[in-house]
This record gives structure tokens, sequence and C-alpha cells, in this order.
């Protein structure tokens, strides 16, 4: 399987990452002393996205759209070098409109959408003009299993109505959220996987109520992993997003390239999280020696080098397996990635921070904002029980078919 970049691969990368040089970089410490000084979005986000339109780096994670909608039209597999070069800084993705959970939500009302929900959202938030929130977790169930989930979308007359309560809620608290995609059981007496249903709820809608905006690992996230309560919300049936009862499926359909997204942006931020340790152990001294020098750190930058490179060859044939295959026949090596990939960025960066001293637990640090999001992404668009689990079901089921004479291994 061939990996090279492409021509046109090559030409965005290096286009990016002058972005990110002329750009991005030279704002880091602003955009981390406006929002904790309380301001968000932050004061240049919107000149950064006119100037990353302008220079044809918009919708870059978006296939196969029609002539009159933005978006440059890269594969999974073009896209991943690119979303890497934006994992070394957070908050980055969003200057080129391919921030999560937007992502997700635009795939699926690109796939799943009525012309009418088009033009109301997709079209908006493919201009970068709102930003949207995926509820589909649930604080009194186990929602790992999707079909645990208690939201309750009834039907009455030509409206649903909903009632339920979700938490850590991506972006729910962002200034520019206006709408949520809500996924809820319209039939709980239906086969399991056919139970529930995604809805389009405008955040404006009466009955929808930000309860709080809860902490993970004791930070704050402007943007929100918010905790919303749905009382008897009511929206119009012309809000179901796909078929009734087809909500678990869209749920599949949206989550395979979003956790191949996420690997991809980890990538980057072990490759950020390298360089500052390899920064760190040369620039500081202890006991007559570099920092870099002591202990097993000439190992730890080894083995870090090691799993970003074995990371992100994984990466790119989940990302190509996808590509060929569809996100159904490819699902075992997008568990893989998730599996592996959130894990050990979280190590690399780990050991980064423990090269820094205590430095990299500081807010005079990015690390340990970056810390915090890996951990959280072992949990995010699955955990890594779930992962594993459906990696080994496929491996037990595929020596089961292959070993009907017996193993080789008998004495």
């Amino acid at each position: 399987m061939d990996f090279t970049y492409s021509p046109r691969t090559e030409e965005m990368r290096e286009k990016l990452r002058a972005f990110m040089d002329a750009h991005i970089q030279p704002r880091i410490r602003a955009h981390h002393e406006e929002t904790h000084a309380g301001q968000f979005p932050v004061s240049f986000m919107e000149d950064l996205k006119a100037l990353a339109r302008e220079e044809g780096l918009w919708n870059l994670f978006l296939p196969g759209l029609k002539d009159d909608e933005p978006g440059t039209r890269l594969s999974n597999l073009e896209y991943a070098p690119l979303a890497e070069i934006m994992g070394r800084v957070p908050w980055s993705s969003e200057v080129f409109n391919c921030n999560a959970p937007d992502t997700g939500n635009m795939e699926l009302l690109h796939m799943f959408a009525t012309p009418q929900q088009r033009r109301d959202w997709l079209e908006p938030l493919m201009r970068g003009e709102i930003r949207s929130s995926f509820a589909m977790t649930e604080p009194d169930v186990a929602s790992s299993d999707a079909t645990n989930i208690t939201t309750s979308m009834r039907r009455d007359g030509d409206d649903y109505v909903i009632n339920g309560r979700k938490w850590f809620i991506t972006n729910a608290t962002h200034p520019n959220c206006r709408v949520f995609i809500v996924m809820g059981k319209t039939d709980p007496d239906a086969e399991s996987h056919r139970q529930q249903s995604m809805i389009i709820v405008p955040k404006d809608t009466p009955g929808v109520e930000i309860v709080r905006n809860p902490t993970v690992l004791n930070h704050h996230a402007p943007e929100g992993h918010a905790e919303i309560l749905f009382t008897d919300v009511r929206v119009p049936v012309s809000n179901l997003l796909g078929e009734e009862g087809s909500g678990f499926a869209l749920a599949q359909a949206r989550l395979g390239p979003g956790r191949i997204h996420h690997c991809m942006r980890s990538i980057g931020s072990a490759e950020k999280a390298l360089d500052l340790m390899i920064e760190r152990g040369l620039g500081r001294e202890a006991f007559g020696k570099k920092i870099i020098d002591l202990g097993k750190n000439m190992e730890t930058i080894s083995r870090a080098r090691i799993d970003i490179e074995a990371m992100r060859l994984m990466v790119l044939k989940a990302a190509k397996a996808m590509d060929v295959l569809g996100n159904k026949e490819a699902r075992i090596w997008v568990s893989m990635i998730k599996a592996l990939v959130p894990e050990k960025a979280c190590e690399i960066i780990d050991a980064s921070m423990q090269v820094h001293g205590a430095t990299g637990m500081s807010q005079w640090s990015p690390l340990s904002g970056m810390y915090t999001w890996q951990r959280a992404l072992r949990f995010a668009d699955g955990p890594d029980e779930v992962h594993h689990q459906v990696i080994a079901r496929a491996e037990v089921k595929a020596f089961q078919a292959s070993n009907t004479r017996g193993s080789d291994g008998d004495i």
C-alpha cells in the first residue's frame, strides 16, 4: 500500500504550514491570554477564518461536495497529514472550519439532510457562520452503548416532543452555537438498534436549558462540554434527520470519520510534545549534565519517535480503508487507531511534561492542556474498552474461520 503523499497533498501541506507559521503561531499567547481573561471567541478568530478561506484552506475534511458548496474536496488519506499539522495547535482547526464536532455534524447533514435542512444548517456551517453540537451522551446510563440512551422523542401530530438530559456535549456553550443534533428514542418497543432517531434542535427552542459547563480534569473549556436539559422541547417532524429509527446507523456513519480526524490531530499533538521535550532537554542542565542526557530521556525520545511513526502509518491505512472500502468495512482499522493513538499520544505528552518539570503542568506550557484533551479523547467517540472489544471480536472470528482443521501448535 503506497502512502506517498500526492503532489496535491504536498502542495496543501506546504500551504498550511506557511499559514500556521505566519498566522497561528504568533497568536498562541494572545489566544491563551484572551480565553483566560474570559473573551471567547478570541478577537482575531473571524479575521483568521476569512484569510484561511481566501487561501483555499477551508472545509478540507469533507470530500464530494457540489460545485456551489465551499470545500477543497480532499480524501481521508489526503486530509490526514493536514489534520496532523493542525493538531500541533489545538484551537487552530476552527480557523479552517475543520473543528469537531462541526465536522461530524456537517458530514451527517451532507449525507442525510433534506434540501431544506441543508439550506438552514449545512450551508451556514460550511460557511463558518455558526457552530453546532452533537447531543448523544447521557449522565444516567452507560452511553458507550448507544442503545442505552433514554431521551424521549415522542411524536405528537406534526411535532416531536423531546424530554431528556445530556452531558459532556462539546461546543454547547460556544457563543456561535446555534443548533444541536440530538439522539433519542422515538420507538422504545422497536428492535434495539431501531429505537433511536436523530432530530435537529435549534439551540433557542423553548425548553432547551444549558444546566452547567463541567470541567474536564479541572480544565474549563469556554466552548463547553455542557450538561443540557430538554424539557418538552417541541420541534416539527421536518427536523427529523434521515428516517425514524435510523439514529444508531447515522451515529456510526458520523463517528467513523470523526475518530480518524481525532487521531490525525492527536499525532500532531504528539509531534509538538516531542519537539518541546527535546527543546527543554537541550536547554536545561542538572547535576552537571543537560537534562536530555539524564536517566532514560534519550530512550524516551527514541520510543516517542517510534510510536509516532507507527501511529501515523496506522492512521494512513485506516484513512485509505475508509476511502476505498467505506465506513462499515473500515471499522476495525478505525477502532484500532482510536484505541491506540490517544493513549500513546497521552504517554508522549506525559513524558514531555516530566522533562519540563513543574512548568509542564502549569499555565505557562501548552502541555497540560494537550494532556487533558488526549486523556479525554480516550472516552470521546467511544471509550478504549469498546474499541478493543470490536477488534478482539473480529480477531476471534477470523481465527475461528481460518482454523477449522485444528491448531498448528498441537504437540
